[in-house]
């Protein structure tokens, strides 16, 4: 009898409507960790739109998580970001943090066309 190896959390997990109920669904298959900073960051998105009688902080709030969830829906993805990042933090050499940043970019700019996130992030 052999063992298949069990999908990962994201595995088969589509990227999600860019509202907070879906996001936190979402959230909870792929990345149940991050469920409860979901939520103080929401809270705090939600005072802060009351306070400033905007959509704004929501407005980013919403993105910020939709891009976090089209990252981890791809953990191989996920787990180059966060390498890649970890690289970033300690490099010395600047065309090695060229080429950091450059794919840095490029699994954010990718994320974001899924999310539906304009490019640059600023609408």
């Amino acid at each position: 009898m052999s063992t298949a190896p069990e999908p990962s959390p994201g595995a088969g997990v589509p990227q999600p409507a860019a509202t907070a109920e879906d996001l936190r669904a979402a959230l909870s298959r792929i990345a149940p960790d991050a469920v409860p900073t979901f939520d103080a960051e929401r809270a705090t998105a939600v005072a802060r739109a009351r306070d400033q009688f905007s959509a704004a902080p929501m407005r980013r709030f919403l993105r910020q998580w939709a891009l976090y969830v089209a990252i981890e829906r791809h953990p191989d993805l996920a787990a180059l970001l966060r390498s890649l990042e970890a690289r970033a933090a300690r490099v010395t050499d600047p065309a090695e943090a060229r080429a950091i940043t450059a794919e840095i970019g490029h699994i954010l700019d990718k994320a974001a066309a899924e999310a539906g996130i304009p490019h640059g992030g600023a609408r």
